[in-house]
């Protein structure tokens, strides 16, 4: 008997795998809290050990986004535009890149957060991450949505969801100012060139708070269809 390849890609509905890839990429987020752990502790092969899971990780979400891409139908019919399935696929994917780029970074340089910052950068990272969590969980909705046809309490749902996404970005947006001030007043006491990467790093970690508050707005899109 034939095999066909979109059936086993996406079964009754393309939803499902827009939701695993959801939740590989919020699991690239997720791992960056030991590694934060491991690197404010100084140990860089623990450190070494889980951004090659966060790596991989961000390779198993890739494979995912490709996967997606080539077989999401073209001509069949598809309960939202096919185009905002990619558009929110595009999203996704930018938190696993986003752990990604800042596992690698630390990694790299060996970046020694200074005592004075430790425990803001833990609560600023936590948050960034709890908000990547909070987007996977509206995401999660998305299948009782379409079943719904995006109306009545699921929709109260998923906008109490998505109004929850926006105050833990804000709260991170709060935070990321904190963070920014505490090293600017240690500035003159760390060599230049740490400053600028560890600006970088609270940058990123902005940044992907950011991108998970997007996927909460990709979702009020589709909802608005």
């Amino acid at each position: 008997m034939a095999v066909n390849p979109l059936g086993n890609l996406f079964g009754k509905s393309p939803i499902s795998p827009i939701q695993q890839h959801m939740a590989k990429a919020q699991e690239c987020s997720e791992a960056l809290k030991p590694f934060l752990a491991a690197v404010l502790a100084g140990d860089w092969e623990q450190a070494q050990r889980l951004q090659q899971d966060i790596a991989r990780l961000e390779n198993e979400a890739d494979d995912l986004k490709k996967q997606l891409r080539i077989g999401l139908p073209k001509s069949l019919f598809l309960p939202v535009p096919r185009s905002d399935l990619l558009d929110l696929i595009t999203v996704q994917d930018r938190i696993a890149n986003g752990a990604k780029d800042i596992a690698g970074l630390m990694l790299g340089r060996k970046m020694e957060i200074p005592s004075a910052l430790a425990a803001q950068m833990n609560d600023y990272l936590s948050v960034a991450v709890d908000t990547a969590a909070q987007a996977k969980r509206a995401i999660d909705e998305l299948d009782e949505l379409l079943e719904t046809g995006f109306r009545g309490r699921e929709v109260e749902l998923v906008e109490r969801l998505i109004e929850e996404l926006d105050e833990l970005e804000h709260n991170n947006d709060e935070l990321q100012v904190q963070v920014r001030a505490s090293l600017f007043a240690l500035e003159g006491e760390l060599p230049p060139v740490n400053v600028v990467f560890l600006y970088k790093i609270i940058d990123w970690v902005g940044e992907l708070a950011d991108c998970a508050q997007r996927v909460g707005a990709r979702l009020q899109i589709l909802m608005a269809r």
